[in-house]
């Protein structure tokens, strides 16, 4: 297995391998979007009570995929937009799930997969997977060409593998089993750190005795635990209408707790780090938990930034967004930089680091980055270091795609195989020039679906 590129950032604010339960809460907003998902098909009227498990919404374009209430509570449809509110929250037990005779067409059809399929996607454990190689949900009733699952999880700061397995390995191997009765012949992929780990060593154990997982060793390195270059490095390629899925640890646990127990899945590990925090840690919580709470609880220092995410890849969390989404599996917070540093270039940087090795700090130790806000000069023009191209896991040449974009080739950019980037902002981080790679690049491939190729961006 052939992997290239690839680049460990070493950040300020990891999170410890311990898990916060979080203190119940009286109010839950739970957002209408997610990074994959739009809740536009409202279940539930204002003024209705509802228990743990109930549909408060769908996505009409995601194959009904629920949004479940996580606790008790009374709907409040306008107190915040965007959202669905939770009134007068209780915890109370909750009631296993059994599919009636409301199945459709194609889980009858499927059998007893097409129930178990079925009963995933109602108990909210299908959000976890993924197709390898669009990033979107697969259909429930698809037929996978193989299925890669992940224990390793690689970018700061999102919920670790080894975190969310500990004391619950036989779940996860339940899971894998469950996992397993929905496919045929098909493998499934184990992806773990090449690493000699008590944990790893103990998940290697367990799972010698299952013929039909392969286990894949891949070194930590960022972003080596990506879905898309793991398919190409096992030279899996989706058939005729049979994609890959991925399926991380928080997936296979829930497909555990929705086929075993059939409660639905609402709690999540969400990591919360970043040098901005006072107490960097894994929590539990559910969606819809109030995100002022977490700061109030865990940033030490103001003003903040909160990225919804990873601090490579996750997403600006607006201000608007009230409470947790359904997706969320870490929360990075960094200090937000007010004051303008003039004539910086002067300082000694003893206490930073950058991939060009131009700080002094590389004279000394290794030691965590206080990552910030502040942007340290200004953009310029691309100087062809070719640190982009050095750093890529695709490798490809974000350098000579980035100029081809800024002369509006767009077909060029496509010879150049823009398509294989897998976002994982390497090419950004590194940049001398400060340019937005990782955005110009993504969005190059969505202008080439919509403007070269309409017809599969509508397939």
């Amino acid at each position: 297995m052939k992997l290239e590129g690839g680049y460990n950032v070493n950040l300020a604010g990891r999170p410890s391998d311990e898990v916060e339960v979080l203190p119940e809460q009286s109010i839950l907003h739970l957002p209408l979007k997610s990074s994959r998902f739009s809740f536009t098909e409202v279940s539930v009227h204002e003024g209705d009570e509802v228990q743990p498990g109930h549909v408060l919404a769908r996505d009409p374009h995601n194959h009904s995929i629920p949004l479940l209430a996580p606790r008790a509570g009374i709907v409040r449809l306008a107190a915040a937009k965007g959202h669905i509110t939770l009134d007068d929250v209780l915890k109370v037990p909750e009631e296993p799930y059994y599919p009636g005779e409301d199945l459709p067409h194609a889980a009858r059809d499927m059998g007893s997969s097409g129930m178990k399929r079925y009963k995933l996607l109602e108990l909210g454990a299908w959000q976890s997977f993924y197709d390898v190689h669009t990033g979107e949900m697969p259909g429930p009733y698809s037929i996978p060409h193989a299925v890669i699952v992940s224990v390793v999880s690689l970018e700061p700061f999102l919920a670790r593998g080894n975190v969310q397995l500990a004391k619950r390995l036989r779940s996860f191997t339940r899971g894998l089993e469950h996992l397993q009765s929905l496919l045929e012949y098909q493998p499934i992929y184990l992806v773990l750190p090449d690493i000699a780990s008590v944990f790893a060593s103990q998940v290697r154990d367990i799972l010698r005795g299952y013929a039909w997982v392969r286990l894949v060793e891949i070194p930590s390195k960022y972003p080596f635990d990506n879905f898309r270059i793991l398919a190409r490095s096992l030279h899996l390629r989706p058939e005729k209408g049979q994609p890959i899925w991925g399926v991380r640890t928080e997936g296979i646990l829930a497909i555990d707790r929705a086929s075993t127990l059939s409660l639905p899945c609402t709690a999540r590990i969400v990591s919360v780090g970043g040098p901005a925090v006072r107490h960097p840690v894994h929590v539990k919580a559910f969606p819809g938990y109030p995100i002022k709470e977490i700061a109030d609880r865990y940033v030490a220092s103001q003003p903040f930034r909160m990225i919804n995410g990873g601090a490579l890849t996750g997403q600006v969390l607006q201000p608007t967004q009230l409470g947790l989404d359904a997706e969320c599996s870490g929360l990075t917070i960094l200090p937000e930089e007010e004051e303008r540093h003039l004539l910086a270039f002067t300082r000694p940087r003893w206490r930073e680091r950058s991939y060009s090795r131009c700080f002094l700090g590389f004279l000394g130790r290794d030691f965590p980055q206080q990552m910030n806000t502040g942007l340290r000069g200004e953009p310029r023009p691309c100087v062809a270091c070719g640190y982009c191209e050095e750093i890529c896991p695709a490798q490809i040449m974000p350098q000579m795609i980035h100029r081809q974009l800024y002369q509006g080739a767009i077909e060029e950019a496509e010879r150049l195989r823009v398509d294989l980037c897998v976002g994982c902002a390497l090419c950004s981080l590194v940049c001398p020039s400060k340019i937005e790679l990782r955005s110009e690049l993504l969005d190059a491939q969505r202008r080439i679906l919509t403007e070269l190729r309409p017809q599969e961006a509508q397939a």
